[in-house]
């Protein structure tokens, strides 16, 4: 073929256009149906889907981000402002002047299965995995929580500190989990984020000597009473925690006072607990963790309290907050989002804020597919999508600053997890294929991580009449204006935003779809 003909002109302009298109991070995803409702995207080493250049048009333009039941995932488009109302319809009014919570951020959990799951990848691929979520062109996770030695997602029981009666934790030493995996995948994922990662530590178990069970497992508290001798050394436990860590140049923002004390105290668990009623986590929190904290290198970490359900609240917080030697120590209450819809939000999240609104709200864990009956991996499933899009929101639109994925990555069974407690997950790794899965819920977090960057702050925003829409709007800290929105309905719902600085901005939410809308104000 003469090096002049048209279809070799037209091989090169089409070869330049996918060029251009690749290089704006326009890669398309690779979509694979299971059998469920929607689909994932598979990424290689060598190919992954990413994120539209999230680079807003100018003044009098908007930029749209969709994803949907249907397939789509963070379709971008753009479109004009207009300077007059349509006339009809449902029209939601963005009211600047109304200001609540400022975002902290978003992420996922860095538990042992997530970290043998990563690297169970090739290197190329562990690298795709990771740029996916903490790179410039990923989707903006800036939280990563870290058990503090084993939980259920661990393969084998263990602590820290294991050598009966050490009190003085003489042989305090990180497991070859934190070592070999969890700590490389940390730096790893700090060196490609483009700005400082917030380390979220929490413990599932003091070590069993400590305990009233001897036991890591099932229903147990530490031995004697807060001021005693097991609450001083479990308090130094979290400051040796992080001393060991900083050593490998990571520090953590804040801790919290251990996962689920609840199910520790009322419940048989199966897996790793240590309970604490209100009052004993009070009592530690005053004598114990906050001096030890406030003496040792580390006097700024924070401290949340509770890192439970919802439920618990606001009783957990009044227990705590009103009383001034705990609550000088505390800086926040950390939320689970198990049996969410027992207790309206209202009642959970917002008294809690209005009777103590200088503490803020932080969700710290979340997963689909630990209820007994919808157990475990459902690969494409967009249901499990909306379930995380309508807790954030709803969470968002009740004061917490931030919200906590689980495990970032697991394998086919939703595992490992020594106690068979599968889950599932918004990447799931194929490691025979070598291959990882990013689900319909990795873009439904991406629909907020990625837009709501830190000191984002909500804003007023009212609908013109009754509608299926959720929705949340914020704006970020260089004035442009962020509103999600979600659409559960089987409907496709037409609507127009109404942003008094700039004017309307016309749009369509489709069916079963989560759509982010972004423009510039000045």
């Amino acid at each position: 073929m003469a090096l002049s003909s048209p279809s070799f002109v037209l091989l090169a302009v089409v070869f330049m256009a996918a060029q251009v298109i690749l290089s704006a991070g326009y890669n398309k995803c690779v979509a694979r149906n299971f059998g469920y409702d929607s689909v994932v995207c598979e990424c290689n080493s060598t190919y992954c889907d990413s994120i539209a250049s999230v680079t807003l048009p100018p003044l009098g333009q908007f930029s749209s981000y969709l994803s949907s039941m249907a397939g789509s995932r963070l379709e971008a488009s753009q479109g004009e402002v207009q300077p007059k109302s349509t006339g009809g319809g449902l029209r939601l009014t963005i009211v600047p002047y109304q200001k609540y919570q400022k975002i902290r951020g978003f992420g996922g959990a860095m538990t042992d299965a997530a970290a043998i799951n990563i690297l169970s990848l090739s290197a190329g691929a562990q690298e795709q995995l990771l740029r996916q979520y903490f790179s410039s062109e990923g989707i903006g996770y800036s939280v990563v929580r870290v058990p503090m030695a084993s939980c259920d997602f661990s393969t084998r029981l263990y602590t820290y500190a294991d050598t009966l009666g050490d009190y003085n934790l003489d042989n305090f030493t990180l497991a070859p989990e934190d070592i070999k995996m969890k700590i490389p995948l940390l730096q790893r994922a700090q060196a490609l984020s483009p700005r400082p990662l917030s380390l979220l530590a929490s413990a599932w178990s003091a070590p069993a000597w400590m305990k009233t069970n001897g036991a890591l497992t099932g229903k147990g508290s530490l031995k004697g009473e807060p001021g005693g001798k097991e609450h001083k050394t479990w308090a130094q436990y979290y400051v040796r925690f992080l001393e060991e860590y900083a050593k490998h140049n990571l520090t953590f923002w804040a801790v919290t006072t251990g996962n689920e004390p609840s199910a520790g105290k009322m419940t048989n668990y199966s897996f790793q607990a240590l309970g604490f009623t209100p009052e004993e986590q009070r009592d530690w929190v005053a004598l114990d963790l906050g001096p030890a904290l406030h003496a040792s290198s580390y006097p700024h970490t924070h401290i949340l309290i509770l890192d439970d359900i919802r439920i618990l609240l606001p009783h957990w917080a009044k227990v705590i907050l009103s009383d001034v030697h705990a609550g000088r120590y505390i800086h926040g209450v950390a939320v689970h989002w198990y049996w969410d819809n027992i207790v309206p939000a209202e009642i959970s999240l917002g008294t809690t804020h209005h009777l103590y609104p200088e503490y803020y709200l932080f969700g710290t864990e979340a997963c689909t597919g630990w209820n007994a009956l919808d157990r475990g991996v459902k690969l494409g499933s967009w249901d499990r999508a909306e379930q995380y899009a309508h807790d954030i929101i709803e969470d968002l639109n009740h004061y917490v600053v931030g919200w906590t994925d689980w495990n970032l990555a697991l394998d086919l069974n939703g595992g490992p997890n020594w106690v068979k407690n599968f889950v599932d997950s918004a990447v799931i790794v194929d490691a025979k294929r070598d291959v990882f899965y990013k689900q319909p819920s990795f873009y439904s977090m991406a629909h907020f991580s990625a837009f709501l960057w830190e000191g984002s702050q909500r804003v007023g925003v009212s609908a013109s009449g009754e509608t299926h829409l959720e929705f949340s709007a914020f704006i970020r800290a260089d004035g442009s204006v962020v509103l999600i929105i979600l659409n559960r309905s089987s409907s496709e719902i037409q609507f127009e935003v109404w942003d008094p600085v700039v004017g309307y901005i016309p749009s369509t939410a489709p069916a079963h779809s989560l759509l982010t809308l972004a423009w510039k104000t000045q």
